[in-house]
């Protein structure tokens, strides 16, 4: 199961990011989604920096098996996870 997480429409809101993040991961884990695409778009980059920031927060980075960045589209992560 794949999940989706676009940001466009909250880019200016912190607060909201970080509540859109921690939920798009707990759903994951609670629906055993084996991979999640966050949409930070292209912009100055700085959306994504605060996205990377947030994954890997101590407590955060232990929920999930690890992150790839889209070669052909910077505008884009993915989170994966492994379930045992």
């Amino acid at each position: 199961m794949k999940l989706k997480l676009d940001l466009h429409p909250i880019y200016n809101r912190g607060g909201e990011i970080d509540k859109a993040l921690r939920g798009i991961i707990d759903e994951a884990i609670r629906k055993k989604a084996t991979e999640v695409e966050i949409i930070p778009g292209k912009g100055s980059g700085q959306l994504k920096k605060k996205v990377l920031r947030f994954l890997e927060q101590k407590e955060i980075k232990a929920l999930y098996h690890r992150i790839d960045k889209d070669a052909k589209n910077h505008g884009r992560l993915f989170v994966y996870f492994r379930y045992k």
